[in-house]
């Protein structure tokens, strides 16, 4: 049985980070805005206000922490990027889906990470080889380098993307 908190599973790569992964990763990151608003295109507020699953988000929250979470990556990136080893801060995103820009039309955070992913992608289709082995410290995951984060930003989008299409395709919607 799938668990439906993690329809694709969770991030895990033992693998060796080439230049064929990386370019893979870059490419799910790119090509997630569109899929995103293809995902949600035609969805009601209704449906858009239902949790993908029991005591978990709406539809309309996840799109709207989608925004905030790669806005939060993309500072990563450009900190790891232009400092020693920078601490990064961690925060709460469960609360912040509790506040009232997470009530807002998705169209909102559709335009936001259509825009945000465009920059995003001009970084990491520049970035040389030596800048991926850049790290950032995370307070709860600990130093992670930028060739990683990519991956579990590839990831978290992919996952976040499940939870939408997955609830359409047990709704039949």
């Amino acid at each position: 049985m799938i668990d439906v908190r993690y329809p694709i599973g969770k991030f895990d790569f033992e693998g060796k980070l080439t230049t064929g992964v990386i370019q893979d990763w870059i490419m799910e990151i790119a090509n997630l805005p569109q899929m995103l608003r293809k995902a949600v295109e035609g969805l009601s507020n209704e449906q858009l206000d239902t949790p993908y699953r029991e005591e978990g988000w709406t539809l309309r929250q996840v799109v709207h922490h989608i925004a905030d979470s790669h806005m939060n990556a993309y500072i990563r990136c450009k900190l790891a990027l232009t400092e020693d080893q920078p601490a990064i801060k961690g925060y709460e995103e469960g609360e912040w889906a509790k506040l009232p820009d997470y009530q807002l039309p998705v169209e909102v955070s559709l335009s936001l990470i259509e825009t945000l992913h465009l920059r995003w992608i001009v970084v990491l289709k520049n970035l040389m080889t030596e800048e991926l082995d850049k790290t950032f410290y995370h307070p709860d995951s600990g130093i992670i380098s930028v060739g990683e984060n990519i991956g579990r930003y590839a990831w978290h989008g992919c996952h976040h993307l499940a939870h939408i299409t997955t609830l359409k395709g047990q709704k039949k919607w």
